[in-house]
């Protein structure tokens, strides 16, 4: 059974329970990302959950391109909630990067940190990203927040992404699926840990995975696009064949939402992903990393919802 088609059943079953069709419920459209990362199970958990828990209200996990996809989706209003980075997003309001025109979006919540995997393997002659030079790389999907953080730690390295790599874009399952049969020799990939598609890669019989060291041009990157990255490391034990801790750069994760959403849906919301976050824990182990202390504006990038603020409020948060 498909994903959209298991929503559907639940649209259903609730229909039988409460007496609401599915053509009168509130209907929501959930922007996430590829099927290989972390934004499309917890995309479906949290439709799953609006679905038991907000009366008279559906959602639908979407299969996106990601971070820069939902933001423009939700400014056309095609998507209610999108997942996205905080650098994409902050481009958003500015109106800059990827965004030709600011877009009224606000930030739902903070979710959980992302980090990126500098990708290879053995046999390729790259130990490092300045190795990267004339080599065929994936940076992400077009309309991914991979591709915008990708392109960025290429410049801190030195490098030209449309000049210096053969250039693809390719999402995760697709990097993987290029990596194996030798169509690229290295990919970036920003999501939670682990990340299915990477998991399924370290798992390969007679592939041996590298991760190259990306920490150390968090300084460039945030001299010139803003205090938004953080040095990190992705832990040993992360994925199968790792010898040590591998050094890499986080980014935050948000749900972002139209700032024209009504504010008692946009509390309902805020109130659901955090209070409910053991149950999207279920879904995928970064759910348990959605706290309540990481709502504020350091992490968002932008400003909440006022929706998000009120509830905020009443919990005693404090959110500068």
């Amino acid at each position: 059974m498909t994903f959209n088609r298991t929503l559907a059943v639940i649209a259903v079953s609730l229909a039988a329970i409460t007496g609401v069709s599915a053509q009168d419920a509130k209907q929501l459209v959930i922007g996430t990302g590829g099927t290989g990362g972390v934004y499309y199970p917890l995309g479906g958990g949290i439709a799953n959950l609006i679905g038991k828990e907000l009366p008279n209200t559906q959602a639908t996990a979407q299969v996106t391109g990601a971070s820069v996809d939902n933001l423009k989706l939700l400014a056309a209003g095609k998507a209610d909630i999108g997942f996205t980075q905080v650098d994409a997003a902050w481009d958003a309001i500015k109106g800059q990067g990827k965004f030709t025109a600011p877009l009224p979006v606000r930030a739902l919540t903070v979710l959980y940190p992302n980090h990126i995997h500098v990708v290879t393997v053995d046999g390729t002659g790259i130990a490092k990203v300045e190795d990267m030079k004339g080599k065929r790389v994936s940076v992400g999907s077009a309309g991914s927040a991979t591709e915008v953080f990708a392109v960025r730690v290429l410049e801190a390295a030195g490098l030209n992404a449309e000049k210096d790599i053969v250039k693809e874009k390719l999402g995760a399952v697709e990097s993987v699926n290029a990596i194996k049969d030798r169509k690229i020799d290295a990919f970036f990939w920003v999501g939670g840990l682990p990340t299915a598609a990477i998991t399924d890669l370290a798992a390969t019989p007679n592939t041996k995975i590298k991760f190259l060291d990306s920490a150390g041009y968090v300084g460039k990157m945030n001299e010139k696009y803003g205090p938004l990255y953080a040095a990190a490391t992705i832990p040993m034990a992360t994925y199968k064949g790792m010898d040590a801790d591998a050094k890499n750069i986080t980014v935050w994760n948000i749900l972002a939402v139209p700032e024209a959403m009504p504010e008692d849906l946009a509390y309902k919301l805020t109130k659901l992903v955090i209070e409910k976050r053991d149950d999207l824990g279920l879904v995928h182990g970064e759910g348990k990393n959605i706290k309540a202390e990481s709502q504020t504006l350091k992490f968002s990038g932008i400003p909440f919802h006022k929706g998000s603020l009120k509830y905020f409020a009443e919990k005693g948060l404090k959110v500068e």
